[in-house]
This record gives C-alpha cells, structure tokens and sequence, in this order.
C-alpha cells in the first residue's frame, strides 16, 4: 500500500489497484474537492466512483464494520 498526503494506493491482484486521491472538481471551480476511488490497471482507470468528503470516514467505518460482521 502507498500513502502520501491526497493519495492512497492499495495493490490487488493480476495487477490491479485501487486508489483513493483527493480531486479538485474543474466543473464546480477549484474550491470544490471531491475523493475518487479508482480501479486502475497499467496505468488506466477502468471504474471510478466519487464521494463527497463529509461521507469518508462514514464510509471507511462502514466497510471496517461489514469486514468484521462477514469475518472479512
């Protein structure tokens, strides 16, 4: 797993990764920040998704408490 301020990169298999960065929306303005979650393979993102800010850690907790529930 890579970290660095903005970025997270987490290695899965045949070559896959999943990153997680902070975006600044062109759309909206600069002000505008968003957090993209990607699958990216050789480089190329193959499926994003987007998620307001305020959402993360109520989604990180979500996944940490359905990892434990499924003996994830």
């Amino acid at each position: 797993m890579t970290e660095d301020k903005g970025f997270t990169e987490i290695k899965m298999a045949s070559g896959w990764f999943m990153s997680i960065s902070m975006q600044k929306s062109d759309k909206f303005g600069e002000e505008k920040e968003y957090i993209e979650i990607a699958k990216e393979k050789g480089g190329q993102k193959r499926s994003r998704f987007n998620i307001n800010p305020k959402y993360v850690r109520m989604l990180g907790e979500a996944l940490v408490k359905f990892a434990d529930e499924n003996k994830l």
